[in-house]
């Protein structure tokens, strides 16, 4: 009962937060026509069968607001943020539930810089203290921690390093270049972030940049961040993606990829490329776990302390 009062309280405050920042709250569909082909992410499924519908018609449950939240950007909502359930196959452990609260905001106007620093007046909002804050780039961790560059590396010399520490499996593991790099980052880097600060991570490389703007240069570097209080990762951010056309070419490459690897072929959002098209505005977009930050808050160190509900019990 503590837990869920200090849950309850959590939310308040994020609440609170984005009233006095002018945000407004939005509800977005649970189940969607359409489901997400990022590779590392497998959503669940379900079928409606009724009227409208008689041969029925496959939905696939959210696994994060952002594709319908850019809609809602694209038709002029303005700064909006959701707090919801989200869902996602095979994630189960010590940080991971398959259905858990996922805080998800945009602000048009914002680069990733300037939404780094309001994610970190948030949470400190959230938690009701102050930490002190640093933010590094993907390459800075990587020659700090390790001597190595990560926007030149090759797959095998990412794979080599990964032996040389003793990363397990990494002997008999076949991974691509990227693969390398978060075992790097995960058992390497990770175990070594300061543990009493949040660390935001940004300017990952190229490949990595999921659903956010690449920035021209040497190396050319994704706009995107991760915030981390110790070793555990709390949000996902980016300078977002505003091109149609590039957004297709990812979702083509990430369903390509699922092919490849005998994954499940989703359909892609043509709805969410046609509000890109259509003229979604500059913009930088976050996606916080709610549950880990009230696992901060109350001192637990595995998910199910804090879930009224986990999945053994659901």
């Amino acid at each position: 009962m503590d837990v869920l009062r200090a849950r309850a309280e959590l939310l308040e405050r994020l609440r609170g937060f984005f009233r006095q920042q002018g945000v407004m709250e939005v509800e977005t569909p649970v189940c969607s026509s359409r489901g997400n082909t990022d590779p590392a992410i497998e959503s669940f499924q379900t079928r409606y069968s009724g009227p409208g519908l008689p041969l029925g018609h496959s939905l696939y449950l959210h696994t994060s607001p952002e594709f319908a939240m850019k809609r809602l950007l694209s038709a002029g909502s303005g700064p909006i943020y959701q707090v919801c359930k989200v869902f996602r196959d095979g994630e189960s452990g010590r940080l991971h539930n398959p259905e858990f609260t996922l805080l998800e905001w945009y602000r048009p106007g914002f680069d990733h810089h300037e939404l780094m620093t309001e994610v970190g007046s948030l949470v400190q909002a959230a938690l009701a203290r102050e930490f002190p804050v640093e933010k590094l780039t993907y390459g800075e961790l990587f020659d700090h921690h390790l001597s190595f560059d990560p926007h030149a590396c090759s797959g095998e010399s990412a794979r080599e390093l990964a032996i040389k520490w003793a990363v397990p499996g990494a002997k008999t593991l076949d991974l691509e270049r990227d693969g390398w790099l978060d075992l790097l980052m995960t058992h390497c880097i990770e175990p070594r972030l300061a543990e009493d600060r949040l660390t935001f991570v940004h300017e990952y490389p190229a490949t990595q940049a999921a659903l956010a703007r690449i920035r021209a240069g040497d190396p050319p570097v994704a706009e995107r961040f991760e915030l981390y209080f110790g070793r555990m990762e709390l949000a996902n951010g980016f300078r977002e993606l505003t091109d149609g056309d590039e957004q297709r070419r990812r979702f083509e490459r990430e369903s390509q990829r699922r092919h490849d690897t005998g994954q499940e072929v989703v359909p892609m959002d043509e709805r969410l490329i046609a509000a890109l098209s259509s003229g979604l505005p500059e913009c930088a977009g976050v996606a916080l776990g709610v549950d880990r930050l009230l696992m901060l808050l109350v001192g637990a160190d595995h998910i199910d302390q804090v879930l009224a509900f986990p999945l053994a019990r659901a």
